[in-house]
């Protein structure tokens, strides 16, 4: 039975994950360390609430912060794979505060990297995202040079680096997942704008595009983001070493406009809802997409939802 470690298990992506792996053939024991500041265990409760008691009991929640270094030492005895999704996600609020920012991601990884390599544990997957790479000529890949608009996308970059460099210092088997933008169940707490449109589509009957909703996104669904890691959570080391301290993009290979996303959302309520516009926002990427020709190579990877 492989013993995992999710921080930040009971928000969006972590939640998703966990029933996901539940639900695969491969036995999993599942823990999760998160201080509830953004996720809570109702939502990990209502995601798991049709399995099966046995497939529950796998799970153990740890109520703690990744800025408390004991804490990140203590939670990653007996580990075989950590999952750091534990994060200040937000552009807007980093640029307001980027201290915190800096606190909560760049100290809260090494705090894990650190704790990973003291327990020996065999991997460390960082879920990472475009942001580190800025304003690029789309599709976005591994070889494009990291120039950050944001501090988010600044302390995602920071984390980034020391990942690779435990791996090169330490031999700690670390993968850099760069997320495109994620949507799918248990996402209502979200402002990323897939939740954010139709939660304003329900509530208000109008949607608001910053900009003249040109941008475009790669939307990719969470379960194919759980999928990813699911493969590399079971992939074979010596085959593999191409990846270990390195970066990896997950995305469609599609962008979307943001512009377009409001029609879809339109058109699930009768076309009834008011797009309008605001100006674009300061520190957001214009077009961005992802090139996931490394992830087919080294995981097969292929979304399945469209």
């Amino acid at each position: 039975m492989v013993k995992i470690l999710i921080t930040g298990g009971c928000g969006f992506i972590g939640v998703n994950l966990v029933r996901y792996l539940l639900t695969k053939e491969q036995q999993y024991l599942i823990f999760i360390l998160d201080n509830f500041s953004v996720g809570k265990k109702e939502w990990l409760e209502k995601a798991i609430n049709d399995l099966p008691k046995a497939q529950k009991q796998k799970i153990t929640v740890i109520e703690g912060d990744v800025r408390d270094k004991t804490t990140c030492i203590e939670v990653s005895q007996n580990i075989d794979v950590i999952i750091h999704l534990a994060a200040q996600t937000g552009v807007i609020p980093s640029i307001k505060d980027p201290f915190y920012d800096c606190n909560v991601n760049i100290l809260g990884t090494l705090n894990f990297l650190y704790a990973a390599v003291k327990n020996k544990v065999n991997k460390f997957i960082f879920s990472s995202s475009n942001a580190p790479l800025g304003e690029q000529n789309p599709p976005v890949n591994e070889n494009k040079l990291p120039r950050p608009l944001s501090p988010y996308g600044a302390s995602k970059l920071a984390c980034e680096a020391y990942c690779s460099a435990f791996y090169r210092s330490y031999g700690l088997r670390t993968v850099i997942l760069r997320f495109s933008n994620v949507y799918g169940p248990y996402s209502l707490h979200k402002n990323s704008v897939v939740s954010k449109f139709i939660k304003d589509a329900l509530l208000k009957k109008e949607v608001t595009i910053y900009g003249d909703g040109s941008q475009t996104r790669d939307f990719i669904h969470v379960n194919d983001i759980c999928e990813a890691i699911r493969q590399i959570i079971n992939l074979d080391f010596k085959n593999q070493n191409m990846i270990w301290g390195a970066p990896l993009h997950l995305g469609t290979g599609k962008q979307t406009s943001i512009l377009e996303l409001a029609q879809l959302i339109n058109g699930l309520f009768d076309n009834s809802i008011k797009i309008s516009f605001l100006p674009k926002r300061e520190g957001e990427i214009e077009k961005n997409y992802s090139d996931i020709t490394l992830a087919k190579k080294v995981l097969n990877f292929k979304p399945q939802v469209d």
